[in-house]
């Protein structure tokens, strides 16, 4: 008995010290990473003889991404924003995780990680005068207008603290809320992945295997 008394001790006090042992945070995303997702890849030449790649961006599509430079994310309509996502199919992006607080769009200390690493990249040479979109994205929770707008005002924040922060040209970001309209994780409306910036470069076509 008194042996399998200190047996259960032994296991109790073990757990106890399993479950107060920090658990290590997930690294927070690098500018390298940005820059790598970002940067377009110089196209190897085969030796057969192959079509030119198409331009990274249509006329067309330089055309519309004019008419949206330097507008508030607010003015942005459903048409406008729909034409964003068609023309951000195709091109270079990353998902970026911005630990904003509940109902919040202020870049505090939570955030800062995010938003710094990516104004880094932004700014650095190989991705410095190109045009990008700040997407913001919510989960599942809660009503349409309420995601729609907490996108909005999120998106919005990330720009400005871009343009304070690092100086990035006002017409060089184009911010637009999706709300909770392109759920990374549609299995699980709620999981933390869909709270989320993507980021896409506008005038870098994302080529396979690249």
């Amino acid at each position: 008995m008194r042996r399998a008394a200190c047996a259960s001790i032994l296991m109790a006090a073990v757990a106890v010290l399993l479950a107060s042992a920090p658990v290590e945070a997930a690294d927070p995303i690098s500018a390298e990473q940005i820059i790598n997702a970002l940067a377009p890849k110089p196209v190897t030449r085969s030796l057969t003889l192959s079509p030119p790649p198409a331009a990274a961006t249509s006329p067309d599509e330089a055309k519309f991404l004019d008419s949206v430079r330097n507008r508030p994310t607010r003015s942005l309509t459903l048409d406008e924003r729909q034409e964003l996502a068609t023309i951000a199919k195709d091109k270079l992006s990353i998902d970026i995780d911005i630990d904003f607080d509940y109902n919040s769009a202020q870049i505090g200390a939570t955030a800062t990680p995010g938003t710094t690493a990516l104004g880094k990249a932004l700014s650095s040479p190989q991705l410095a005068n190109g045009t990008f979109m700040l997407a913001g994205h919510t989960d599942g929770k809660g009503s349409d207008a309420f995601n729609q707008d907490l996108s909005e005002r999120r998106a919005e924040a990330v720009k400005h603290f871009l343009i304070a922060r690092y100086k990035l040209p006002t017409a060089n970001l184009i911010a637009v809320g999706y709300g909770k309209t392109m759920l990374k994780n549609k299995d699980n409306p709620l999981a933390s992945e869909n709270r989320r910036v993507q980021v896409v470069n506008m005038a870098a076509k994302n080529v396979a295997g690249q």
